[in-house]
């Protein structure tokens, strides 16, 4: 893809509250519709081949934390005519969670990303996953977590100091409320704590709201799994 590292040593390189049950667009309503990667070929790659390649690139990211140049403009053409993202992000809008960094500097077209305060879903981000899925062909999604949150704090908050949010701030964060108050007196970091319960209960939730991720998972087609990026360290944990 025309990624290259600066570095000499180092040559050319190798995740809001549950809305209806599904944002089902026009010929999306069965699971027999085929993956189509919006008119061109999905990637081949299997749910455990996507995650093994995030763990390797956030591996790189750590130990090799170079920045690193991109041509962009072979990329966009290479991409322009359709996607086939191999994974699926439902990450933090936190400024210093950028997915495609820290899995590794994946370049255009290769990881689907949503992002919002606290890796929440909702109806808009249940969809766009469902497209991620059912029409791209992308194998897996990772709820992505991380330390420090402050949506997870917010909601941490309310639990311990009854904190009261202005806007709609204090309604985003009420699907933290229940996780949080699951690991209130648990040992550790309660935010971290709760923030790592939060993306469990994600991950383990999208099926349950959406029968075309519920059918793809059964057939062996999707894996979900929730994550944990540490903003210190840099690196992603996946939790059971």
């Amino acid at each position: 893809m025309g990624r290259h590292c600066e570095r000499e040593a180092i040559g050319r390189r190798d995740l809001l509250r549950f809305g209806a049950a599904g944002l089902v667009a026009s010929g999306l309503g069965g699971l027999s519709w085929p993956a189509r990667a919006a008119e061109g070929t999905a990637t081949p790659r299997s749910s455990d081949e996507a995650l093994a390649m995030l763990r390797s690139g956030n591996e790189r990211y750590i130990s090799h934390p170079e920045l690193c140049s991109t041509d962009l403009a072979e990329q966009r053409s290479a991409v322009a005519a359709h996607q086939a993202p191999w994974a699926t992000i439902i990450s933090c809008a936190d400024s210093r969670v950028p997915p495609e960094l820290i899995f590794g500097g994946q370049g255009l077209g290769e990881l689907f990303v949503a992002r919002n305060a606290g890796n929440l879903v909702d109806t808009a981000t249940l969809g766009t996953v469902e497209y991620a899925a059912a029409v791209l062909g992308s194998p897996l999604i990772v709820v992505l977590a991380h330390t420090n949150c402050g949506a997870v704090k917010a909601a941490c908050d309310v639990v311990t100091k009854n904190a009261t949010y202005p806007g709609a701030i204090g309604r985003m964060i009420d699907p933290i409320l229940p996780a949080a108050l699951a690991v209130r007196g648990n040992p550790g970091d309660f935010v971290n704590n709760a923030a790592k319960e939060s993306a469990k209960r994600t991950a383990g939730q999208l099926t349950a709201a959406s029968t075309l991720l519920a059918g793809l998972a059964v057939a062996g087609k999707l894996k979900i799994a929730a994550g944990f990026y540490d903003l210190k360290t840099g690196i992603v944990t996946y939790l059971d």
